[in-house]
């Protein structure tokens, strides 16, 4: 008996875009594939394949198992789709139940017109993305899956949550999704004041948002060393961002706080000065 491979390609086009903010734009997704789309994660990692401007469509082979990404790194670096991994915002069924879209939050880097720093190709194309515009994504068919990393033990009595802006979605979707009475406490990162979002959140949460600027900013630990706690029994931590500093507010929460390490969930998004696809290739 043959066993469903957690992981598979999605082509879908863009049906919806809406800026949150000047740094954010949220862009919805459908396709007929999305009907073996399964998650039961609030932080369920994707990745996400975006064509060059000179492209109708992302170029990537899609073969069975992982020799797709050999097949894609030996393609030239401007044939090759543009590869960036990001966290779905919100899956949504239609009343038939086949019908389906998914939402991602993108954050823009560069494309304001008083940019210090240049856009990267994936702000370039969110920035710029219209219904029809074709994507490929993997994605998962199980809907339990080694890309969610949220699994609170079932005495947690409080959660701890810290997200830079690129983990924004993931963070404000575990919000959303605590049940009344539940205690929670949240770091959340903006670049702007109007990238502030106003979350739906039914639990005891204490929501704060640490507006950064143009740069990454050491106040996220400053804020969370300086805070106190409430006083918990068995307290889970998430903590998502930029790999360097999730490792430092690690590092606080074990041995400054005194929390279990065993229940921290810690996930590094990205890494200061690497690409994506230097990421994944210290992985290999």
């Amino acid at each position: 008996m043959s066993t469903a491979a957690p992981f598979r390609f999605f082509s879908l086009q863009v049906v919806r875009t809406r800026r949150l903010g000047p740094s954010l734009v949220r862009i919805a997704f459908a396709g007929p594939g999305l009907r073996d789309f399964h998650s039961d994660g609030l932080d369920q990692s994707l990745s996400l394949f975006l064509p060059h401007p000179h492209q109708d469509e992302p170029v990537v082979p899609v073969t069975e198992g992982d020799d797709w990404w050999r097949s894609w790194m030996a393609l030239p670096a401007d044939v090759r789709a543009v590869m960036r991994s990001y966290t779905l915002r919100e899956l949504r069924r239609g009343a038939d139940g086949v019908t389906s879209e998914i939402d991602v939050d993108f954050v823009l880097h560069g494309v304001e017109p008083d940019a210090t720093a240049p856009a990267g190709p994936a702000s370039r194309w969110a920035a710029q993305a219209a219904p029809g515009d074709r994507v490929l994504l993997i994605g998962p068919a199980v809907a339990d899956n080694r890309a969610i990393r949220f699994r609170p033990p079932e005495d947690t009595d409080l959660v701890v949550l810290w997200a830079d802006e690129t983990a924004v979605p993931a963070a404000s979707a575990i919000l959303e999704s605590l049940p009344p009475g539940t205690r929670a406490v949240a770091w959340l990162e903006a670049r702007h004041a109007d990238d502030v979002q106003e979350l739906t959140v039914a639990a005891d949460a204490d929501v704060t948002w640490l507006v950064t600027g143009d740069e990454a900013s050491p106040a996220a630990v400053d804020a969370i060393r300086a805070a106190r706690l409430p006083d918990a029994g068995h307290p889970y931590a998430w903590i998502a961002g930029e790999a360097g500093r999730m490792k430092e507010l690690r590092r606080h929460l074990v041995k400054e706080r005194g929390l279990d390490r065993r229940r921290i969930a810690f996930v590094g998004y990205w890494r200061q000065g690497l690409t994506e696809e230097q990421l994944r290739e210290q992985g290999e």
